[in-house]
C-alpha cells in the first residue's frame, strides 16, 4: 500500500503524524509525507521520502507575524477570523494541486492527511482517493449539543446559556468563519464543484474523508445528539520517539525524577506556555514562579527556548528548574499538577499519565480545549491569557487539596493505557483503504 502524509507544517499537526508514518513503513508499506521544508530534516530521520510545498505558502508557528505583520495586533474572533481566511482556507488550491503533482511521481493508494488543510474533498472527488484525516485537536464537527467553537463554552445547562450559544453561533457563522467558508466555496468552484455555503469549513473533513482518526478520547468531549461513525477516538497520538530515545533536555532534568523520589519536595509541579505563545513569560511562566517560589513544591518550567536565561537570573531558588525544553513523558509520571496555556497534545499527555490541569488560555482555540478539561472534571480553568499569582496559587491549591481531581486525571489516563494509539490510528486506515470507494455525503454535496 502506498500512503500520502500530508500536514501543515506546524509542529502541533505534523508531530502526531510521525509515529503514524514509521508505523506504516515498518510494516512495509511505502510511505511518502507532503509538508513543509521545515520538517525536512525530521522525515528525513524518519526514513520517509519528502514532498515538500511547493505551491503552498508553509505557515509554521514562528513565521506566521513575519507574512503577516497585521496579525500580531489581532486578538480573540479576529484573530481567529484571520487566521481561519489567511492560514487555513487560502491555501487550499495550493495544498490540492501539490498533492496532484506528486500523485505523478508517487502514485498513492491513499492520503492520510492533516483536517486543517481542507482538501478532503478535492482529493476524494477530483483524484477520486480515499481520504482519511487526522484531527490533532478536539472533535470540530458540529452538533445541536455542542457550543459554538472558539467562545471557550461549555455545554448549555439553562435557558439563558442557551439564547447565549445561539447568539454566538450566529456570530461565529456571520462573522468569524464567513470569510474563511467563502474562499473555501470560491476554490471549490474553480473544480466544477458547489457546496452548501452555509455549513462550517471545519465539518467538512468530517464529510469527505473515508475515516477520521480523532486525537483524544470521547470522554474529553462534549456529549453529541449525533454520532459519526467515521469519528475513530484513538487516545494521545506522541510523537515518534525511537527505542530508547529521549529529548535533548532529558539528561539535563533527571533530578526531577531523583529528587521527588527521595522526597524532598512533597510535590511536583510542571508549567509551559508552549512553543508557539511563550515569547512573554509574563503570561503564565512568571506567575506561577511568584506563586510556588520558595515553597515546598518543585516547580519545572519548560520556555520553548524562550527566555531561558533570563528566568534563571531571576528565580534562582533551589525549588526550581528551568529549562528551554523537558522530556514531559519523563517528568508527568512524577508530576502533581500541570499549569499550561492549554495545548491539546500537552494536555492529552498530562492525562494519559493521569495529571490533573490548571489551564490558563484563550487564544488558537485553546479556551474551547481548557473548557472540555473543566467539563470532564479533570482541571480547573482560568478562563484568561494573563492569570494572577494568586489566581494560580488557588488554583494549584484546589486541585492538591481535593484527590478527587487526580481519581478523575488517573481514570481517563487508564482509558489511553487501554489502546495502542498509533496500532489504533493504522487499523482505520488500513480499513478506509479496504473498504474500497469514496465517502458518501448528505446534504449539499
Amino acid at each position: 500500500m502506498k500512503v500520502l502524509l500530508a500536514s501543515q507544517a506546524i509542529a502541533g499537526h505534523f508531530n502526531p503524524m510521525t509515529g503514524i508514518g514509521v508505523r506504516l513503513k515498518d510494516e512495509g508499506h511505502d510511505v511518502g509525507w507532503y509538508t513543509g521544508r521545515t520538517f525536512a530534516g525530521k522525515v528525513d530521520e524518519l526514513g520517509i521520502r519528502h514532498y515538500p510545498f511547493d505551491r503552498a505558502i508553509e505557515h509554521t508557528a514562528d513565521n506566521l507575524n513575519e507574512l503577516y505583520p497585521q496579525r500580531a495586533s489581532l486578538k480573540g474572533p479576529m484573530a481567529i477570523r484571520f487566521d481561519g481566511e489567511r492560514i487555513f482556507a487560502s491555501n487550499v488550491t495550493n495544498f490540492f494541486e501539490d498533492i496532484r503533482d506528486v500523485q505523478q511521481r508517487f502514485p498513492f493508494d491513499v492520503v492520510v492527511a492533516d483536517n486543517t488543510m481542507f482538501v478532503q474533498r478535492l482529493l476524494a472527488v477530483v483524484l477520486g482517493k480515499p481520504v482519511v484525516s487526522v484531527v490533532p485537536i478536539g472533535n470540530m464537527e458540529s452538533d445541536p449539543l455542542v457550543p459554538p467553537m472558539f467562545f471557550g463554552f461549555s455545554p448549555a445547562r439553562t435557558p439563558a446559556h442557551k439564547i447565549l450559544h445561539a447568539g454566538a453561533r450566529l456570530v461565529s457563522d456571520q462573522f468569524v468563519t464567513k470569510p474563511a467558508r467563502i474562499s473555501y466555496v470560491r476554490q471549490l468552484r474553480g473544480y466544477g464543484l458547489r457546496t452548501d455555503g452555509g455549513k462550517p469549513i471545519t465539518d467538512e473533513p468530517y464529510r469527505w474523508s473515508q475515516a477520521i482518526i480523532q486525537t483524544g478520547t470521547a470522554s474529553l468531549d462534549f456529549p453529541r445528539r449525533n454520532v459519526n461513525p467515521k469519528v475513530h477516538y484513538v487516545g494521545a497520538l506522541l510523537p515518534h520517539r525511537a527505542a530508547g530515545a529521549a529529548d535533548t533536555a532529558a539528561d539535563e532534568v533527571p533530578d526531577v525524577r531523583r529528587t521527588t523520589a527521595a522526597g524532598t519536595y512533597r510535590r511536583t509541579v510542571v508549567v509551559t506556555q508552549g512553543t508557539v505563545d511563550n515569547r512573554d513569560p509574563a503570561k503564565l511562566m512568571v506567575p506561577t514562579l511568584e506563586a510556588l517560589k520558595d515553597t515546598g513544591a518543585l516547580i519545572v518550567v519548560a520556555t520553548g527556548g524562550a527566555g531561558t536565561g533570563e528566568l534563571r537570573r531571576t528565580y534562582p531558588q533551589p525549588n526550581v528548574v528551568i529549562e528551554d525544553f523537558v522530556d514531559f513523558a519523563q517528568v508527568f509520571p512524577v508530576t502533581d499538577v500541570f499549569v499550561t496555556k492549554g495545548g491539546f497534545g500537552g494536555v492529552l499527555l498530562a492525562l494519559s499519565h493521569g495529571v490533573p490541569l490548571v489551564t490558563a488560555g484563550l487564544n488558537e482555540g485553546k479556551n474551547d480545549v481548557n473548557a472540555r478539561v473543566a467539563y470532564a472534571g479533570v482541571g480547573v480553568n482560568l478562563k484568561t491569557e494573563t492569570p494572577s499569582a494568586a489566581a494560580i496559587r488557588s488554583a494549584v491549591d484546589t486541585v492538591l487539596g481535593d484527590p478527587s481531581w487526580r481519581a478523575r486525571a488517573e481514570a481517563m489516563g487508564g482509558q489511553f493505557e487501554a489502546e495502542d494509539s498509533v496500532g489504533a490510528a493504522v487499523d482505520v486506515i488500513k480499513a478506509a483503504v479496504a473498504s474500497g470507494g469514496t465517502p458518501g455525503t448528505g446534504s449539499g454535496a
